[in-house]
């Protein structure tokens, strides 16, 4: 029999709070409409969203024990990965318990719900660089860390982009979730570390919009490898840079031609203006788009703060930043 643990992330969260990976109210709440009377859910906290409880509900059938946690911190996030944790080792190191009867799903109403999860896993089981132990893959910074149950709270809506469930092809039905969760089947999936400390799941784009809407050209040196996309001095209208393929175009521009998550690479590409002239027509200005994929990349911003989302996350950047791709690191449950 296995426990399952519920896990959502709060949309009262205190401000400046990353447990829902957005600084605060990103869940919302249906109450529970249209739920049997007759059903206790108790260890339910009021306002837990109608797929949970559903979610909860098909395990429970299952033989499955279920508690609802809902999550306010970080530190709310590491006491329920704590219970994915193997006995101590020699080392001293925290390592994932691969025979843990233990099995947590994330309720997420965004990716940056998964992320945020993900994120504490990274630093919960990544070893420091001085105590890196023989056991460790080579090309990898973290061990293999547990799977994870993925519930998405909202639905896919037409003409929006895919959510990273969909990209992963997921379950999402609360049934199908609950299936998956007690079978024995996972995908391995890559994730891009950071040097700020953090986690990219999906992506990365980089540079703003003007009033108008109309994209505001950026200087910064962008490299894949040993592959420079730009070298500083021209103008970039838009920079990506994807682990899956959530961020592939701009507004029709395609930009990435076929990030995939579980190929072991980060694909980037850089959108520029290019201005050709023609020998008896006036100069033309067109968008070039430059891609590479390597095991790491970096961005390096000579003009100030240049605006990105990540993960659906929004944010500004005024120095470098690295990305390094961990092969597999992390697993989700499919059926």
């Amino acid at each position: 029999m296995y426990d399952v643990v519920l896990l959502s992330l709060a949309s009262g969260a205190p401000a400046g709070s990353s447990a829902c990976g957005l600084g605060g109210s990103c869940c919302g709440g249906d109450e529970h409409a249209g739920e049997a009377p007759d059903v206790d859910r108790s260890c339910a906290e009021p306002g837990t969203r109608v797929p949970v409880l559903a979610c909860g509900d098909a395990l429970t059938a299952a033989g499955a024990r279920v508690e609802y946690v809902t999550a306010r911190s970080d530190a709310e996030i590491d006491a329920v990965l704590a219970r994915l944790d193997a006995p101590p080792r020699a080392d001293g190191l925290t390592w994932p318990d691969t025979e843990s009867k233990t099995r947590v799903v994330v309720a997420a109403a965004s990716d940056a719900q998964i992320r945020a999860v993900v994120r504490r896993l990274v630093r919960r089981f990544a070893p420091p660089p001085s105590k890196r132990p023989a056991d460790l893959p080579e090309s990898r910074t973290v061990p293999d860390l547990p799977a994870l149950g993925v519930l998405p709270l909202d639905p896919v809506r037409a003409g929006t982009p895919d959510d990273l469930a969909a990209q992963l092809g997921l379950p999402r039905e609360p049934a199908a979730v609950a299936a998956a969760v007690l079978g024995d089947r996972t995908r391995r999936i890559d994730l891009l570390r950071t040097d700020a400390g953090s986690v990219t799941l999906d992506g990365t784009l980089l540079g703003g919009k003007s009033e108008d809407g109309k994209p505001l050209p950026w200087r910064g040196r962008v490299q894949v490898d040993d592959t420079v996309l730009s070298d500083g001095e021209e103008g970039i209208l838009a920079c990506a840079v994807g682990n899956a393929a959530g961020y592939a175009s701009l507004d029709g521009l395609p930009l990435l031609s076929g990030a995939d998550p579980g190929d072991g690479t980060v694909e980037v590409a850089v959108a520029v203006p290019v201005r050709t002239k023609s020998r008896f027509r006036r100069s033309r200005l067109r968008i070039e788009v430059r891609r590479a994929r390597g095991r790491a990349a970096s961005v390096l911003p000579r003009d100030g703060e240049v605006q990105f989302i990540d993960d659906g996350v929004a944010g500004t950047l005024n120095r470098k930043r690295s990305w390094w791709t961990e092969a597999g690191a992390w697993a989700a449950y499919v059926n």
